[in-house]
């Protein structure tokens, strides 16, 4: 998710990223600086020990579904934190439904343990309305945290994507009817509670707004990754990559980059050493961010992104595409058993792919793979 980009890497647990979006760090300012105006230094040491807390809630929660992910063989490369909730990002879809319903569930149950200890253990007692008092001490802070534990239930279960409600949803509907049809219907439902969101947001809490957002742009990419996936499905990556492109070499410069930048409609340009192997990528913003700086003399060896994540034409497209999201490149090189370049598959290529399976008729052979009698070959 776009949303994902501002985040802040803290620490790194079980193989697992831990990040924080930097509203979560705007939240704790909040938090810190009312606690601070309602009763002082000491207040504002209380508010921001509260969030630390909250923050170890939900960090709790994705563990949960990264740990429940693990036992069917799925990785979790990280964790980003929001004053919302958090996002665990699984390597990959659950194959069966199943396991995508107890992987989603797995979250919540994490805090429902910590609600109800608190409540039974502690002997205190909890009520939604005390979120109303988040940011002054008017609570006990233990009392807040088993109501934001409810809080964080209850809002995860509203069945829309990407909250753990809209897994469940899916994982539902999936027992029921082929893996991309219920994600589309998951993901509509997921954008409709988002109008709603945006429209009470508009005239009540304006943090709806940004739930409204945040819920829209997660059920659009939950929709298109599984439209991918439908699409794609036994497609090999020969199928979509580009095989038309320039290659630049370790000794060109930003201004050659540049230039060839102009003369083609490439926006990703892959780096070869002299016997053609893949050495890197060099990508249109990172020109643009060189040339703005002054350093159009700089090599592209210099500049280039490195230890891309290497495809081959027999791999499957879906896995591809799967490999280019976790990696978080807007491209990736294809290449022999000798790792030369032979193509190069980017995000508008499986888009356009898409777009040409969706309109052509019988079997989909690319027109290369038909003969001059117009049989299959």
């Amino acid at each position: 998710m776009q949303v994902m980009k501002w985040s802040l890497k803290i620490a790194r647990v079980a193989g697992i990223d831990l990040k924080i979006h930097l509203t979560f760090l705007i939240f704790l300012i909040w938090i810190g600086f009312t606690y601070f105006a309602y009763g002082g230094f000491g207040a504002a040491i209380e508010g921001v020990f509260f969030i630390v807390l909250l923050f170890i809630c939900v960090l709790l929660h994705e563990l949960g579904h990264a740990l429940t992910a693990s036992r069917y063989g799925i990785r979790t490369p990280d964790i980003t934190l929001l004053p919302i909730g958090g996002v665990a990002r699984l390597e990959r879809i659950p194959e069966e439904p199943k396991q995508e319903l107890a992987i989603a569930v797995a979250g919540p149950l994490v805090n429902v343990v910590i609600a109800g200890g608190l409540i039974f253990a502690l002997n205190l007692r909890a009520d939604i309305s005390d979120l109303q008092d988040l940011n002054t001490p008017r609570v006990s802070m233990l009392a807040k945290l088993a109501s934001v534990n409810i809080f964080l239930v209850l809002f995860n279960l509203i069945p829309a994507f990407p909250m753990d409600g809209g897994r469940v949803l899916r994982a539902l509907l999936a027992m029921k009817m082929n893996y991309a049809r219920a994600t589309q219907i998951a993901a509509n439902i997921g954008q409709g509670l988002a109008f709603v969101f945006g429209l009470f947001g508009l005239f009540y809490n304006p943090l709806l707004l940004f739930i409204a957002l945040f819920v829209y742009l997660g059920a659009s990419q939950e929709a298109a990754i599984a439209e991918i996936k439908n699409i794609s499905a036994g497609l090999p990556v020969s199928d979509a990559m580009m095989t038309l492109f320039q290659i630049l070499p370790l000794t060109a410069t930003v201004d050659q980059a540049a230039e060839t930048m102009l003369r083609t409609s490439q926006h990703e340009f892959p780096v070869a050493d002299e016997s053609g192997r893949a050495m890197g990528l060099l990508t249109r913003d990172d020109i643009v961010r060189a040339l703005r700086k002054g350093s159009g003399g700089m090599l592209a060896s210099e500049l280039m992104q490195r230890d891309l994540p290497s495809l081959h034409p027999e791999d499957k497209l879906d896995q591809a595409f799967a490999k280019m999201q976790q990696s978080g490149h807007p491209a990736l090189p294809v290449v022999d058993e000798l790792g030369k370049f032979i193509g190069l598959l980017t995000r508008e290529n499986i888009g356009e792919m898409m777009i040409i399976k969706s309109l052509r008729p019988g079997n989909g052979k690319p027109f290369w793979r038909w003969t001059k009698a117009g049989e299959p070959t």
